[in-house]
């Protein structure tokens, strides 16, 4: 009885440790709330700093980047203005990006932004800077006049 009661003991301690490890990786990635309001955030530092200011400080500060979160800008023909998670992006026309099964990532992004102002794309593949795997992603972006910027979620 005793080490029935031992065994289960230890049982419950193992799978209470594994519902932690899984809290706290879940707590290292952003969510969708908080990729909106990061978005919210850079259009309104983008209104009040100009675009040249906001576009360095997206791709080379450290206010747009939290964990696996951060900002991006494009303009409406693919041409990335600023990305916080690869400066070789910068300035390069990305409107034939594809993620590792074909889908293009952009066009669809820069329809909605023209026609509804702002939304979530469909799930794509793309490279985790935190895991530097490819992992599913959506994100949510806004148009600010030619341009838009976003922020995405990486979905386990």
């Amino acid at each position: 009885m005793r080490i029935n009661s031992m065994f289960k003991g230890i049982c419950a301690a193992f799978v209470a440790s594994l519902m932690m490890v899984g809290a706290s990786h879940a707590a290292e990635q952003g969510t969708a709330a908080e990729a909106e309001a990061m978005v919210k955030k850079a259009v309104a530092y983008i209104k009040a700093n100009g675009p040249e200011k906001a576009y360095e400080e997206f791709t080379n500060g450290k206010s747009f980047k939290d964990r696996d979160l951060y900002i991006f800008a494009y303009d409406f023909t693919g041409k990335n203005l600023a990305h916080g998670a690869n400066p070789k992006l910068v300035g390069k026309d990305l409107i034939g990006l594809k993620d590792p099964d074909g889908k293009l990532i952009l066009p669809p992004l820069i329809e909605v932004a023209k026609s509804k102002g702002k939304g979530w794309s469909d799930t794509f593949k793309f490279r985790n800077p935190m895991t530097e795997k490819m992992e599913d992603k959506v994100i949510y972006f806004e148009r600010v006049g030619d341009t838009f910027v976003g922020c995405g979620i990486y979905k386990k």
